[in-house]
């Protein structure tokens, strides 16, 4: 039952990243269905499915997060289709583009 939610769950995300855009939704279905049916046959104690539909759900996340399209307008601009589920950041990064900044993270020649 995972592995319907997982594929459910791609599609849905791909129909949403490539809404209006028949081309890259197309592929995206095909490339989908490909990468179920070629693990189809594993038997269900296989442990390579417990990853497989992790990175399924993470791929499905970050298309709904992350893809956003343009569309290329006559006067050589781009419209962007940001949808509900597009992830939004505060740009916090940005103040800090050019000092350097410490993590908290130690490198390993600190350590």
């Amino acid at each position: 039952m995972a592995a319907i939610q997982s594929y459910r769950n791609l599609l849905r995300a791909a129909r949403i990243a490539f809404e209006g855009d028949t081309r890259m939704l197309t592929g995206a279905r095909e490339s989908i269905r490909n990468a179920f049916r070629d693990k189809a046959t594993l038997p269900p104690s296989d442990p390579s499915i417990e990853p497989a539909l992790k990175h399924a759900d993470e791929v499905a996340a970050f298309l709904k997060a992350n893809v956003v399209q343009g569309i290329k307008q006559e006067d050589n601009t781009y419209k962007l289709r940001i949808h509900e589920h597009t992830e939004r950041g505060d740009n916090e990064s940005i103040k800090f583009a050019n000092k350097n900044p410490r993590v908290g993270v130690k490198c390993c020649s600190e350590m």
